[in-house]
């Protein structure tokens, strides 16, 4: 950025910009803010990079992989016959572990002082219009002051469902099931979201019996053959799939087994329980009620994150020194736009971004697509579940592009027909869906299901945000023989436009 911001005040308590969580997302908007000649500081109880990186995004692909790249030799004749056991639980756990650096936060602690960004140690809260108060390990408190911006990107926690006994039997959540030392002989997994998938796949994997609960069916939000398919999978590979069914109430057993009674009138029994049902906003405690919001609540806000509904006293309460009284933002999680660590490092772009650009009093891009607002987070959000087979979406399902409004024409592919699919693996199954705007003539959606489909998801990605007309992708030539020439396949679907002059 070329941007020349305000010189940034000398007083040791007081920063430009005051970041609030040391995730990925926190991370990213420091970086951007500090770039931009801001003075900033992070504040962090926990450690430096957050939950992505010891106990979601990293740690999780560390389980799941190993057994991927099994499952994946065992489809190859040749490979096949070099498969002698199952994957090795102790190895993952140590590889899971050098991916999270044994759980030390000092690499990015040097990261934080090397890019000029300021750390300061403890559970921040709001205590006033641009004052935040954090208070450290030992019970001491230090107030810190920001002239622009308080940035809140504290994340979100694992929702724990109101189940009879189920909080007294201590179930896991998404950072225990990560961060295991030992792999249980049993797992039962309450729901059936991307968390739930992704486990079941890795524990199974891992040589766990996996039991998975899931009221509403498997990864219900994506199109219906996406839960078909992964369902099938995690069949074969020797879990039980207890679908439209819920437990009742849970206990521990003299054994310390598990038992969950469910509505259907059976019951699990397992050595743990995983409860991904959903998440909660890590808002509790920030002292939102100081600026007129409400503690714990998800955060509103405009497209350049900047928290909507702060009252009209705490904007003014320093003054109206700037034209712009709104300096309150909230980036990733918390403000529930889209819950994934790369859309959440998307807005932290754009916010630091923007904070610049306001502090500086130079033009705001704010836009559909500017520079200063995650537009992307409305119909463009790209996804992958690493379950085996993998998912890979982007844009509207057909379902959700009808309800919006769109005319819309569904091409269907199975993969399993593509010569790139054919070298790939034996028996490969897979499908692919294209969500065409027939209004348009231009792609507002794509799934994929099937081994190694997650580098398929970038181009689509590229063709729904770019709006690239359907004649032009005729123009871009998928390589021979890969995946990626379904892309044709599914453009032969739809069929070539004709131009008559």
């Amino acid at each position: 950025m070329t941007i020349q911001a305000p010189a940034p005040s000398t007083d040791a308590n007081t920063w430009d910009v005051i970041v609030l969580g040391a995730g990925a997302v926190g991370e990213n908007v420091a970086d951007r803010t500090a770039q931009g000649g801001l003075r900033t500081v992070i504040v962090e109880r926990s450690l430096i990079g957050g939950e992505c990186s010891y106990w979601a995004c990293m740690p999780s692909k560390a389980l799941l992989r190993s057994g991927a790249a099994l499952a994946a030799a065992r489809r190859v004749p040749g490979a096949a016959e070099a498969v002698t056991s199952g994957v090795d639980p102790r190895a993952t756990l140590k590889r899971r572990d050098t991916i999270v650096n044994d759980y030390s936060d000092t690499g990015q602690a040097n990261w934080l002082e090397s890019a000029g960004i300021d750390l300061v140690r403890g559970h921040g809260t709001l205590t006033a219009p641009r004052e935040v108060t954090v208070t450290a390990a030992d019970g001491s408190a230090r107030v810190l002051t920001a002239s622009h911006a308080v940035v809140i990107s504290t994340g979100s926690a694992a929702l724990l469902p109101e189940v009879p006994g189920l909080a007294e039997v201590a179930p896991w959540t998404s950072r225990e099931a990560t961060s295991v030392t030992e792999i249980p002989t049993s797992l039962a997994i309450i729901a059936g979201g991307v968390v739930a998938a992704e486990m079941a796949t890795a524990y199974t994997a891992l040589g766990s019996h996996v039991t998975l609960i899931a009221r509403s069916g498997l990864l219900g939000g994506s199109e219906p053959f996406v839960g078909e398919l992964v369902a099938t999978a995690l069949r074969d590979s020797g879990a039980t799939l207890l679908l439209n069914d819920s437990p009742t109430a849970a206990r521990r057993t003299d054994a310390g087994d598990v038992e969950l009674t469910l509505a259907s009138g059976g019951t699990v029994i397992a050595n743990e329980v995983l409860v991904a049902t959903g998440r909660v906003p890590n808002t509790g405690g920030l002292g939102l009620a100081t600026v007129g919001l409400i503690d714990g609540d998800w955060l509103t806000v405009d497209d350049t994150l900047r928290v909507v509904g702060e009252s009209p006293a705490s904007v003014s309460a320093l003054g109206t020194e700037r034209p712009d009284s709104g300096w309150l933002y909230a980036a990733g999680d918390v403000n529930h736009r889209a819950l994934l660590t790369h859309q959440g490092k998307y807005q932290a772009r754009a916010v630091g971004d923007v904070i610049v650009a306001r502090a500086a009093g130079t033009p705001v891009d704010d836009k559909p697509w500017g520079s200063h607002v995650a537009t992307a987070d409305h119909n463009a959000v790209p996804q992958v579940t690493f379950t085996d087979p993998e998912v890979a979406s982007v844009g509207l399902t057909a379902a959700a592009a009808v309800k919006a409004g769109y005319r819309v024409r569904i091409l269907d592919y199975d993969l399993s027909s593509l010569g790139g699919s054919t070298v790939l693996a034996d028996d490969y199954v897979g499908h692919a869906r294209a969500i065409v705007d027939v209004d348009r003539e231009v792609l507002i959606g794509a799934t994929f299901v099937g081994q190694d489909v997650a580098e398929l998801l970038h181009s689509a990605t590229i063709a729904v945000v770019a709006e690239v007309p359907i004649d032009r992708l005729w123009h871009a030539v998928p390589s021979y023989p890969t995946l990626s020439e379904v892309w044709l396949r599914l453009l032969e679907a739809y069929g070539r436009p004709e131009h008559v002059d």
